[in-house]
């Protein structure tokens, strides 16, 4: 099922395919998803722009949180950056959920470089809303 969810929301997720990103493995409430950083994603310092490993973070958390076949959203989120990422490295986040209770969601994730050194980490409150991303099967 979280293999299903995971095609239908990509077939529709621009911004995640706009920015390059690529969906690695997904499994019930886990998600993992890499960026290679470009030198276009660069800031004034020369490193990756935080909002490029935001939008990674939050993307795998997005494909992990509706996993489930209940549509999620974001209802908020926050990020502490550990050390820059440069231009040309794969940067892979792993998000996993931490807890659930109703219909909101606690998921962490955790943004590393290609030798595994924590770059960032993300923490995302879900929360369910109406409707699925597959039809539901009918015994």
């Amino acid at each position: 099922m979280a293999e299903a969810c995971a095609a239908a929301m990509w077939a529709e997720d621009r911004a995640s395919q706009g920015l390059g990103l690529r969906l690695i493995r997904v499994a019930p409430g886990e998600a993992e998803m890499t960026l290679t950083v470009a030198p276009h994603m660069a800031n004034g310092h020369g490193i990756c722009h935080g909002g490029f490993v935001f939008a990674l973070a939050d993307s795998a958390f997005a494909f992990a949180c509706n996993s489930f076949n209940r549509r999620a959203v974001a209802q908020s989120n926050s990020i502490t950056y550990l050390r820059p990422a440069q231009v040309g490295q794969v940067l892979t986040a792993r998000a996993a959920r931490a807890a659930e209770a109703g219909r909101s969601g606690i998921y962490d994730v955790l943004v590393t470089d290609e030798a595994g050194a924590a770059i960032a980490a993300f923490r995302g409150l879900s929360r369910s809303i109406d409707g699925t991303l597959v039809p539901e099967q009918t015994p």
